[in-house]
């Protein structure tokens, strides 16, 4: 059953980056043109980081039967990079936990231009995912590394406020997705303020250089968390670090803890579609003890 599921799910996937694609068909001389699909129930909500003065996006879908069970609280599952990873994460929890919230969290909007230019929408990422400056002053001058604290204080005080104040959510089934970045944005919330959420999907994060300031973070109090972390077989140079970063974990002895590690096949990039779909799994299963 699960076989024909992850089918039918990578399926879905193929077909909505089909359809995504603006076309031009041309039948008996005539020109059609084509147009972009929305994706179903997924509302987009401007939100503002009201201590940093910064604008964001939402995405937010909910269940199907959301409003035919007004008595119903939902899990929710948050992520970064919102607009990469939305159509996966929907497409898997539609198949895999069609009861959840999806919260996607876009990068910064009105960030500069000429950054944008040249480094693309996505510039904001290394400011707000990143636990520490860079060496090199000339970078760390334009693109403000090591801001995932500040990150963290609007995904407390604003996201996760805004959500669970217009919709009917579970605050003890709080779930995170982050890759690449944004896991290490996830590592450093799981050890600066483990109680952001209760459960953790870290995929192949980005331990290059922050473990052991991660390592200053970890408190002896429980993290009384649920995670699940994994890299890609050909990832030879960062899957040391994330070892390491698993290792820290494990010293802890932490009885509140539960750790996953999962070896998905691939590279950074490649991994990237097996990493949600087993995390969503994993999630699915967690949720549901």
């Amino acid at each position: 059953m699960r076989t024909t599921s992850l089918f039918l799910l990578i399926s879905v996937i193929s077909l909505n980056t089909a359809f995504a694609q603006q076309t031009q068909v041309s039948s008996d001389s005539q020109t059609i043109e084509s147009s972009y699909l929305i994706l179903p129930r997924i509302e987009v909500v401007p939100i503002k980081d009201t201590k940093a003065d910064r604008q964001y996006e939402l995405y937010i879908k909910l269940p199907e039967a959301y409003s035919e069970n007004e008595d119903t609280q939902y899990p929710v599952l948050y992520f970064t990079d919102a607009i990469w990873h939305v159509e996966i994460l929907s497409s898997s929890t539609e198949f895999l936990m069609e009861n959840t919230i999806l919260v996607g969290i876009s990068w910064q909007k009105d960030i500069a231009e000429d950054l944008k230019k040249e480094q693309g929408e996505h510039v904001s990422r290394y400011r707000d995912y990143s636990v520490s400056p860079s060496g090199n002053t000339e970078n760390q001058e334009k693109y403000k590394f090591g801001q995932a604290d500040t990150h963290l204080d609007f995904i407390r005080n604003d996201v996760i406020n805004y959500v669970e104040s217009n919709y009917r959510t579970d605050p003890d089934r709080r779930s995170y997705f982050g890759y690449s970045l944004g896991g290490l944005f996830g590592c450093y919330v799981l050890l600066a303020q483990p109680d952001t959420f209760k459960n953790y999907i870290l995929g192949s994060p980005s331990l290059w250089r922050d473990n052991p300031l991660l390592s200053e973070l970890a408190s002896e109090e429980g993290l009384n968390a649920n995670v699940f972390v994994s890299h890609g077989d050909e990832e030879k140079e960062l899957g040391p670090h994330i070892e390491e970063f698993v290792a820290l974990l494990k010293n802890r002895e932490d009885e509140s803890l539960s750790l996953q590690q999962v070896m998905i096949n691939g590279s950074h990039q490649t991994a990237f579609p097996m990493t949600s779909v087993r995390g969503v799994t994993w999630l699915s299963e967690v949720i549901e003890e």
